[in-house]
């Protein structure tokens, strides 16, 4: 930790308000308005999905808005700009999709610009957020921290959802219009309020302007040979892989979990949204379990955060083992019960990870956080992207080339079990690799070896 301001409870709180603002705008533009596109405007439902994905590519930039926070010191104004620009967009897109009932194709240009700006909104705001905490929470608090901005975002989808959807019912463009832009600015002031005063005039503190100065005075001064370094890291790069290959996995049972239900279990469509509600309820139940183990009062007792970031990637590889054997025996197996095994499973590595990566970040060359988180968050954000498409294409194709529907769905867990499988694995490589902090002086001395011949 850095001779800066311990953040407490209350700030952290405060950090979790904006990113619940954040899911806030993300929700209405990820749920309600794909409904309008695909209902109201009768469009393709692929159509709200491609712009879905292209939120999700346009985080590819998280790298360099990392390297943008690490070069300004401060993250306040990365955060705050960052929702300011994804209000925007979300405004924008509701705007383009009114404007698509009557002028389709300058509707249609007027989403991409929008899903695009929700993508940088997002990315600036997102990995700020993280570097901050990475910096000003301390070691004992990281995983129950993470739990409580995580639980907050996902308490602003709900109460943005029920209530958006109150307030545009019965809908019409306009009201849709209007409820938008009240709540990209009800978005922006809580987001500022949140942030005013938090962190101080240099997230780091004297001492570590010293460091971080003398860091960039030796290290290259350009985005890509920064990137390059931090991807030098052994831990910092296999951390990415798990990332990626733990995320694949985590969405792309997302799509198709009901579906499965519904067509090997014959559950109505009212069961398959009480089983998804059910895996919901789990995944905050593993997440707490993180919370707990990490706490200070009881830390050491119930094992450490990054061995269950290791049991949560198998546990979930033991529950899709367990689905795809629901997919041959049918409606014998347990299925709730191996739901909320999957649940679980998930709310443990995922938690548990986050708090990984906010240690992690601040491992290796000073003045490099942001770049790491930056390139950890690209890595999810690609692996979400792909985990929608992967988890329904392999649907489709294993329904193709199979005759059973048990079948296809079986091979498609399978799958997803052996990436969990991939990603526990890497947790454990991670884990042993330990502290990356001297790594850098390799490169440095190598740098002035090359310099001096």
């Amino acid at each position: 930790m850095s001779s800066a301001r311990v953040f407490g409870w209350v700030d952290i709180a405060r950090l979790g308000l904006v990113q619940a603002c954040m899911g806030a705008v993300v929700v209405v533009t990820t749920s309600t308005l794909n409904r309008i596109m695909v209902i109201e405007l009768a469009l393709p439902a692929l159509l709200p999905g491609l712009l879905v994905a292209l939120h999700y590519m346009v985080q590819m930039v998280r790298p360099r808005m990392g390297f943008g926070a690490d070069q300004g010191r401060r993250c306040t104004p990365w955060m705050l700009g960052g929702v300011v620009v994804l209000a925007m967009g979300g405004l924008l897109a509701a705007v383009a999709t009114v404007l698509m009932q009557t002028e389709f194709v300058p509707g249609l240009l007027l989403c991409i610009l929008a899903f695009s700006l929700i993508g940088l909104g997002v990315s600036a705001c997102g990995t700020s957020l993280l570097v901050l905490m990475a910096k000003r929470v301390p070691d004992g608090r990281r995983a129950p921290a993470a739990t409580l901005v995580w639980m907050m975002m996902i308490l602003g989808f709900a109460v943005t959802a029920m209530t958006v959807g109150k307030l545009i019912d019965p809908y019409t463009p306009e009201q849709l219009i209007r409820v938008t832009a009240g709540l990209s600015v009800l978005v922006i002031c809580v987001a500022a309020l949140s942030l005013w005063g938090l962190e101080g005039r240099d997230s780091r503190g004297s001492e570590v302007n010293v460091a971080g100065d003398a860091a960039r005075a030796r290290s290259p001064g350009k985005f890509k040979e920064t990137l390059l370094q931090v991807w030098r890291e052994p831990q910092a790069r296999t951390f990415t892989i798990f990332v990626f290959l733990s995320m694949l996995a985590y969405s792309a049972q997302d799509l198709i979990l009901e579906p499965f239900a519904g067509d090997v279990f014959g559950m109505s469509p009212g069961q398959t949204t009480q089983l998804a509600g059910l895996q919901h309820g789990a995944v905050l139940i593993g997440m707490l379990w993180v919370a707990l183990v990490g706490w200070d009062r009881v830390k050491g007792r119930l094992g450490s955060v990054q061995s269950w970031m290791v049991w949560g990637c198998l546990l979930s590889a033991v529950a899709m083992v367990g689905l795809s054997t629901a997919g041959i025996q049918g409606q014998n197996w347990p299925l709730k019960a191996n739901i909320v095994l999957l649940g679980v499973a998930n709310g443990t590595f995922s938690i548990a990870a986050i708090a990984t990566m906010m240690r992690l970040s601040t491992q290796g060359a000073q003045g490099h956080e942001g770049t790491r988180m930056g390139l950890w968050g690209a890595s999810q954000a690609i692996a979400f992207g792909l985990g929608g498409i992967l988890g329904t294409g392999a649907s489709d194709i294993a329904h193709w080339a199979m005759a059973s529907s048990g079948l296809a769905y079986a091979s498609v867990f399978g799958f997803e079990a052996l990436m969990f499988a991939l990603s526990a694995w890497c947790a454990i490589l991670v884990n042993r690799k330990g502290d990356v902090a001297a790594q850098p002086k390799v490169y440095f001395s190598t740098e002035l070896q090359r310099a001096q011949s």
